[in-house]
């Protein structure tokens, strides 16, 4: 018994003492006061506007962080040493320089200082003003992405919100940067002007790929969205009470923390339904809410997976946001809550209350530091906190961001191992169901050392439009790159499983920026010794004739030939093409360095170089295109700012969709589409030379990549065109070949008449008159005088105005007798 006694004494004696030992130790930081110098502040000391201190920082750069309270400060070794307050400089002429609202964007802070928007850019340690806000505003809202340097994660980070808080939302002007606040521009919101009551604050939910914007009438509070399907409702009503400071956790998992003096709300999907947390005091106490717990709240601090509030009452409060877990509970106060005090994680599980210090000999500040360790709180036996069941819960894809583009699949693994004697609920969960979907298998995969239980969940992920699961109008739209969370966490953990933390991916459904096309190049102008290599590679330079090439695309003669620089190290050696063959080119997908498939979908060409000696076999109407087809000429008026070279899968617009409504006005127009459902191919001019295209895959099913590049074609085999008009030559031929018919016709016939003997007897006499006509008659085959047989004698006739021919006889001769013209003597006679 005695024994007993002493046992029951030390125990209560060691709670006595475990319950008496305080919440957390202070420190002071006190650094670089070595010297007692009065240093100056340069510029306008800034001061937050809210009676609440906030203290924000930064997801990514953990030592990065701005506290906002009647001072500012900002550091960037998590206060581990004195700080002046932060100041503007006065040549910025501020004004008043009341802080309303700030965000840190990357390496830059993004402050909104009497109703304008001021940059700071801390590494290059320079301010700017803001440009592209003509209206006042008072809060900027923005979010940073910590995954990788992915160009979608990048965008997050760089976009930013400015708003007038208060404003009628039909009314206001809301700015939008995609620069990190640099320069703004206009927001169009759709339907903003049907939107009834003041705006309560402007957000990107990247989790969920939608703005949302809040909307504040008669003291409730509700989202409205930007994008399909969810811009035709809004979010749930919810109690609005006073101004609700509103923080977006880290990670876009769309958790958002809605917070007042006398209220505490939560959201776990991008504000589409909002509820209170829950607070639990001791074992058996438990409120529905921070009102119901009649406390008061000072300041809220939370990261990814965490939540904890200091109260004015003195009070630290810690919550988990897991999937299911929605309440904080009380841990034992002490004098630690000041009008200038603020809460922040720097850890997990690790929780600290800073306090500036003025000092009294110095400008600079100090900071008093108490911090708190969650886990050995939680151990204490006063809160009744079992513990965690789960041992291990890990896998490769935690804090990681994948890509799953148009008709991918994204495979996903993880290992969960329970303590003995006990069983996990796992529970796997998009942040985007609307893009996003999943499919989960667990199976047991062995034991440990010591006997426990091996589950293995293997997580496939695809879009919400290719499971063939969902309504079309649940679903977001197909064409538009989005974003989702991927989370895997046990619901029936406890409070106490503090370090084990669930596991998160980020997953942009979008472009794989590791896909390429390529061109095959199976038969190349060097191979068959056409073109040279080494002399492509030596500033090799062609010449484009004016009359097949126009600069601005619009099929145009221009005024003088263009000299073109071969790019070999970027086009390589031309593929061979022979002129008269129509030809297609065989583009082909590949990812990571490694061939995927050939592309049978649609793409468009054009010559970098204006050249237009080409065209296409098919028509718009031997297309069976049902609409007005598109062509370059179309797109280039369409989207002139763009250049030339703007056809994609943005704006392109298929003529065999039921949708297109365009009327088919010009059904002989050539067809400028390659690929997909129809067999059109390029037709070339009798032309021989290189042509340098840039191709671009426009199908906007296929990939969310602008999928493009430039090739080079070599063509060849066509003789070259005729300087002379073919009409001054085939008309003069033909003509020639008629008459030579005709004379070989009618020469024969016209020998045997009197005329025609009359013109026999004529040459007979010149080539007799002459020795060298005499010469070339008889080797021609003329009948020669000489001989007796055949010959003929010509006798003049005065009297009759006609020649009598008269032949000779053998032994006859023959002689000429030229009379001299008479009345009765018109032509000479021969006998």
């Amino acid at each position: 018994m005695l024994v007993l006694m002493l046992v029951a004494a030390a125990t209560l004696r060691l709670c006595l003492l475990a319950r008496a030992q305080p919440l957390c130790r202070n420190h002071i930081v006190r650094t670089g006061k070595v010297f007692h110098i009065r240093q100056q502040i340069q510029g306008d000391q800034l001061y937050f506007s809210s009676p609440r201190t906030q203290l924000i920082k930064h997801p990514c750069k953990k030592n990065v962080a701005l506290y906002l309270g009647r001072q500012v400060f900002f550091t960037t070794d998590n206060f581990r040493s004195s700080l002046f307050p932060l100041c503007i400089p006065a040549a910025l002429k501020v004004g008043t320089p009341e802080l309303t609202s700030a965000h840190i964007a990357d390496s830059v802070l993004v402050l909104v200082v009497n109703q304008k928007v001021y940059i700071y850019d801390y590494e290059a340690n320079s301010w700017n003003t803001s440009l592209g806000i003509e209206r006042p505003v008072s809060h900027v809202s923005g979010d940073n992405c910590c995954y990788s340097r992915h160009p979608f994660c990048v965008d997050m980070s760089n976009s930013v919100f400015a708003y007038l808080y208060g404003d009628q939302i039909s009314q206001t002007t809301v700015y939008f940067s995609n620069t990190r606040g640099y320069k703004f521009q206009k927001f169009a919101y759709e339907r903003q002007a049907e939107l009834v009551g003041s705006l309560g604050g402007t957000f990107y939910f990247h989790s969920l790929s939608q703005v949302g914007l809040l909307l504040i009438d008669q003291g409730k509070a509700r989202f409205s969205y930007s994008e399909h399907p969810l811009n035709s409702s809004f979010g749930l009503p919810f109690d609005y009470n006073g101004t609700l400071g509103i923080l977006i956790t880290p990670g876009q998992k769309g958790i958002l923390i809605f917070w007042f003096e006398k209220s505490l709300l939560v959201s776990r999907n991008s504000g589409q339904l909002v509820y209170p947390v829950h607070v639990r005091e001791g074992p058996n106490t438990l409120y529905s809410s921070i009102s119901e717990a009649n406390v008061t709240i000072h300041s809220v601090a939370a990261n990814e997976n965490e939540l904890a509030v200091l109260t004015q009452e003195n009070s630290l409060y810690y919550g988990s946001l897991g999937i299911l877990s929605s309440s904080l509970i009380k841990f034992a106060g002490q004098n630690i809550c000041t009008q200038d005090a603020a809460l922040m994680f720097t850890d997990v599980g690790r929780v600290e209350i800073l306090t500036p210090i003025p000092d009294l000999m110095f400008p600079a500040f100090d900071f008093q530091k108490c911090s708190v360790n969650i886990q050995a709180i939680l151990m204490d036996p006063q809160f009744e906190v079992d513990v965690c069941k789960v041992e291990l819960l890990e896998g490769e894809f935690d804090s990681k961001m994948y890509t799953i583009d148009m008709n991918s699949k994204l495979e996903l693994t993880a290992l969960m191992i329970p303590r003995p004697g006990k069983s996990l609920i796992p529970l796997a969960m998009v942040s985007n169901p609307h893009s996003l979907d999943l499919q989960a298998i667990i199976y047991e995969d062995g034991y440990t050392y010591d006997g426990n239980t091996k589950h293995r969940m293997n997580i496939s992920l695809k879009q919400q439009h290719h499971w063939g699961r969902a309504d079309p109008n649940f679903t977001s739209s197909i064409k538009r790159p989005t974003g989702s969370t991927i989370t895997l966490d046990v619901a029936n953990k406890e409070i106490s499983c503090v370090d084990l933390k669930p596991l998160t991916a980020f997953i942009s459904v979008g472009c794989d920026q590791e896909k390429k096309i390529v061109i095959q190049n199976e038969i190349s102008a060097c191979q068959n010794n056409i073109l040279d290599p080494v002399g492509l590679q030596d500033n090799y330079s062609y010449v484009i004739e004016r009359d097949a090439y126009d600069p601005n695309f619009q099929g145009q003669k221009a005024l003088e030939d263009l000299v073109v620089q071969y790019e070999y190290e970027k086009l390589g050696c031309p593929s061979l093409v022979y002129w008269n063959n129509p030809w297609k080119p065989v583009v082909e997908l590949w990812r990571e360095g490694k061939f995927q498939e050939v592309i049978e979908t649609e793409f468009v060409l054009l010559e970098v170089h204006g050249l237009f000696t080409y065209t296409y076999s098919l028509t718009a109407q031997t297309a069976l295109c049902k609409a007005q087809p598109q062509n370059w000429t179309t797109i280039m008026e369409t989207a002139s700012d763009r250049g030339p070279f703007a056809w994609d899968r943005e704006n392109y617009v298929s003529c065999h969709d039921p949708d297109n409504e365009a009327p088919l006005r010009w059904p002989n127009v050539p067809y400028q589409i390659l690929g997909g459902p129809t067999a059109n191919k390029v037709i070339f001019d009798q032309r021989n030379g290189i042509y340098v295209f840039y191709i671009s895959i426009v199908d906007p099913y296929y990939s969310y990549c602008h999928l493009e590049t430039t090739f080079s074609i070599y063509v060849h085999g066509a003789f070259p065109l005729s300087v002379i008009l073919a009409a001054a030559t085939i008309i003069p031929l033909v003509a020639v070949m008629l008459l030579s018919v005709w004379l070989a016709y009618a020469i024969p016939k016209l020998l045997h008449t009197e005329k025609g003997l009359k013109f026999k007897g004529f040459w007979i006499y010149l080539c007799r008159s002459s020795p060298v006509l005499r010469h070339l008659c008889w080797e021609r085959g003329s009948p020669d005088p000489r001989q007796d047989a055949g010959e003929v004698a010509w006798t003049a006739s005065s009297s009759q105005g006609r020649t009598r021919v008269v032949p000779r006889g053998p032994s006859s001769t023959s002689s000429v007798s030229l009379l001299s013209p008479g009345p009765d003597a018109t032509k000479p006679t021969v006998s």
